[in-house]
């Protein structure tokens, strides 16, 4: 039995989701800084470890077009640093204003807490992921 994390990884935070052992519901972990980037990763990797993950779904935002632009890119080269686990990618086009919604249906506050808006992103990459299986 095995987890699945997600990360929304944006230019200053990344928002954590792990999911249960079925492999059913995604829940909200953590959000980490960004920087420093080695502690990143190094966070990354232990929540990965104590928690029995074996993937890790990644948030790409490729642009509307579907085409791959520099913040994609940087999430990939980003990903590329978390070895052990096999990452996999998922578009996330639209998540963080998906997530805002689920947040203020849940009447949560997050315009003084952006990390919650990322780890509710990380939840909706997850449950993106989750679905197909």
């Amino acid at each position: 039995m095995y987890k699945v994390m997600a990360i929304d990884i944006g230019t200053k935070r990344i928002g954590i989701a792990l999911s249960d052992y079925l492999l059913m519901l995604a829940n909200g972990h953590s959000c980490i800084e960004r920087n420093p980037e080695d502690k990143a990763i190094e966070t990354i990797l232990k929540i990965a470890k104590e928690n029995n993950v074996k993937k890790i779904v990644a948030g790409v935002p490729l642009n509307m077009d579907g085409t791959k632009g520099s913040q994609a890119d940087d999430c990939i080269n980003f990903t590329q640093k978390l070895t052990g686990y096999e990452i996999i990618y998922e578009d996330e086009r639209l998540t963080s204003e998906t997530a805002e919604e689920n947040l203020r249906n849940k009447k949560i506050d997050f315009r003084k807490n952006k990390g919650l808006v990322d780890i509710e992103s990380a939840c909706i990459i997850l449950e993106q992921y989750l679905s197909r299986k």
